[in-house]
């Protein structure tokens, strides 16, 4: 399974376990790295630059051969965080960053001067243009079948339109939960996968096991589309609570939304309610069970350690 993926992170197999807000950890990364793939995590999981600073530490002693860590960086200016993160990141090291919701540009201009790949999210062709442009090394392909928030398009058309114009090399993300969905996003021409959803379920996670047994419960005909999480479409699981809660955002939401002035800030408000509702359902066993997940779940079907998760995905 060599691919430039491969190449570009000196790993066995070209599988990234994709960032997963509240989710990812140094375990969970660990693993993933002694079993051939590359790992990723939020730095938005840390609460502090010294949380932060640390963690990359830890990977760092833990890195063998064969293996690769990085972080996601959310760069647009909702991120407070941001220029923080980037600091310490590129200070202490790892092998890539992947960049979202934002312009990379300042990403790939100081990461580069360390030596740290820079892949970049995007969801059509003329954000990908963009990126490359600014100097990725690589775009991640965010298609319709992602948990979280997704793209439009489906692996197939994504891949196939961005490989057309595209001289960096396309990661496809979403819809993969067995070794038959990587053959197929490499058939479209990817370079290799990102892979979330699969791992919530793995005995490494940093979620409660209720979260973790619904990722083995419940399939792909159970997730739906809500905008009570972030005002913008997220995939969640449909428990009976997002049934009561339902989907939509409120009629008061509805109408502020459409004036300019204050868009910006009910999102805002919408996004710090909904952060603290599924933070509170993957870290404590609660009755409030929002958990976002994506239909690749529809191959879990046991709470499993990340190297049986990766051996599952690769033969």
């Amino acid at each position: 399974m060599n691919t430039k993926l491969t190449e570009l992170l000196k790993i066995k197999y070209p599988i990234i376990q994709a960032p997963m807000f509240l989710v990812s950890n140094v375990d969970m990364v660990t693993e993933a790295m002694k079993s051939g793939i590359a790992g990723c995590i939020p730095a938005l999981n840390y609460r502090t630059l010294d949380e932060l600073r640390q963690a990359i530490k830890e990977l760092k002693a833990n890195k063998i051969e064969g293996g690769a860590f990085g972080f996601n960086l959310i760069v647009n200016k909702s991120n407070v965080k941001y220029k923080g993160q980037l600091e310490v990141i590129c200070e202490e090291g790892c092998d890539f960053i992947i960049t979202s919701l934002g312009s990379p540009e300042e990403t790939i201009n100081q990461a580069h001067k360390v030596g740290i790949k820079v892949f970049c999210d995007v969801t059509d062709l003329r954000f990908a243009k963009k990126v490359e442009q600014l100097g990725a090394d690589a775009a991640i392909a965010v298609n319709n079948e992602a948990g979280g928030h997704r793209g439009n398009f489906s692996p197939e058309k994504l891949i196939k339109e961005l490989n057309a114009d595209l001289n960096i090399p396309v990661i496809s993300a979403g819809g993969v939960g067995c070794k038959a969905d990587i053959d197929e996003m490499l058939s479209y021409g990817a370079e290799g996968v990102s892979v979330g959803s699969p791992f919530i379920a793995s005995v490494e996670a940093g979620v409660t096991d209720e979260y973790k047994q619904a990722c083995v419960d419940y399939g792909a005909k159970d997730i739906i589309m809500t905008e009570r999480i972030s005002g913008t479409p997220c995939t969640v699981i449909n428990t009976p609570y997002v049934k009561k809660i339902g989907t939509k955002q409120t009629w008061i939401e509805s109408v502020l939304n459409k004036n300019k002035s204050l868009k910006k800030w009910v999102k805002m408000i919408r996004f710090s309610i909904g952060m603290k509702a599924t933070e509170k359902a993957a870290k404590k066993a609660t009755y409030k069970t929002v958990w976002v997940a994506g239909p690749s779940i529809e191959h879990t079907k046991a709470i499993l350690p990340v190297k049986s998760i990766v051996n599952n995905l690769v033969n």
